[in-house]
């Protein structure tokens, strides 16, 4: 079976999702050795039944929000079944960009691994030790324990809690190894990055100046009392009040670098003008997005790493 490469997303995240996958073919000279599938959560009835519903986050009762920002989650625990429990993976969020050749990643030695991954950064790394599963290789003949359905259900019946889920603590961790942090680097863009990782939802480049879509974690180990105050206003504002807008990525060479890549994906059509207008409409995408794509340089020509020419134009 051809290896592949999921992507999950929402509606909120598509323009991403699209970016994404251009950005794996074009960095990679072996793009005809692997598939690329773009896994919606629009296309999966089972997200849509359980919308308004309580699921269980950090210990407490949360109510699901189809239109959330990362609603797309779960979804990356399906890959495994979606291959049919054969052949390799890859799984990523839909606002990683690559930078390198993905390939080099799914046909590497994975030492009788199921998983590869890295740990989060902050507090949910070094306390929590979650594991980042917004990156991960997979061995997917190994993974038959994994049924992504059945355990996103299982978080409305109270059984399954969200996080431990999200963050790997389920799995065996003798079935765990770590790739290096350039396959998931977080904010970080250097000549050393593979893949690019605009974690830091309050920066998304292509999102600044929109109102703020995203819920805030409600646990907090290390001040428990911020935990309190968000719950408070939550229950007493709404889920997205007080949050303020999306601000400015503070690298602006993360901001080229998406919007040379957005750039290409409308001058070869894998995004129409119009589509682009209907995203801005919607909140998706920045407002100001063709003003900045009118001043956005080209990328350097493939296989050359992105910063190999806009760090000197910084």
């Amino acid at each position: 079976m051809k290896a592949c490469v999921f992507i999950q997303t929402n509606h909120k995240q598509i323009t991403g999702a699209i970016v994404a996958e251009h950005a794996l073919r074009r960095y990679s000279p072996n793009s005809d050795k692997f598939d690329v599938q773009i896994m919606d959560c629009r296309d999966y009835p089972f997200f849509a039944a359980r919308e308004g519903q309580d699921y269980l986050r950090d210990g407490v009762k949360r109510v699901w929000l189809n239109d959330d920002l990362q609603s797309f989650t779960p979804t990356r625990f399906m890959p495994p079944k979606l291959m049919n429990y054969e052949g390799r993976a890859v799984v990523i969020d839909p606002d990683i960009f690559a930078a390198g050749d993905i390939w080099e990643l799914l046909n590497r030695d994975m030492q009788g691994k199921a998983i590869m991954c890295r740990m989060r950064s902050g507090p949910k790394g070094l306390v929590d030790r979650c594991m980042a599963s917004s990156v991960m290789l997979l061995d997917c003949a190994k993974l038959k324990h994994w049924d992504a359905e059945a355990s996103f259900e299982a978080m409305f019946d109270f059984t399954q809690d969200y996080q431990p889920w999200i963050c790997l603590k389920q799995e065996d961790r003798d079935s765990i190894d770590f790739f290096e942090a350039e396959w998931n680097d977080f904010d970080k863009f250097t000549l050393q990055t593979r893949m690019l990782h605009t974690t830091r939802r309050k920066t998304q480049p292509w999102k600044t100046g929109l109102p703020t879509d995203w819920r805030p974690a409600e646990r907090f180990r290390l001040f428990p009392p911020a935990a309190w105050v968000m719950r408070a206003r939550r229950k007493l504002f709404g889920e997205y009040a007080f949050l303020g807008n999306y601000k400015q990525h503070p690298d602006m060479n993360q901001e080229k670098f998406f919007f040379g890549l957005l750039k290409e994906c409308l001058a070869e059509g894998k995004i129409s003008e119009d589509f682009l207008r209907d995203e801005m409409a919607q909140n998706h995408v920045r407002h100001d997005a063709f003003e900045v794509l009118a001043n956005t340089a080209d990328l350097p020509p493939a296989p050359a790493h992105p910063l190999s020419a806009t760090s000197k134009a910084a």
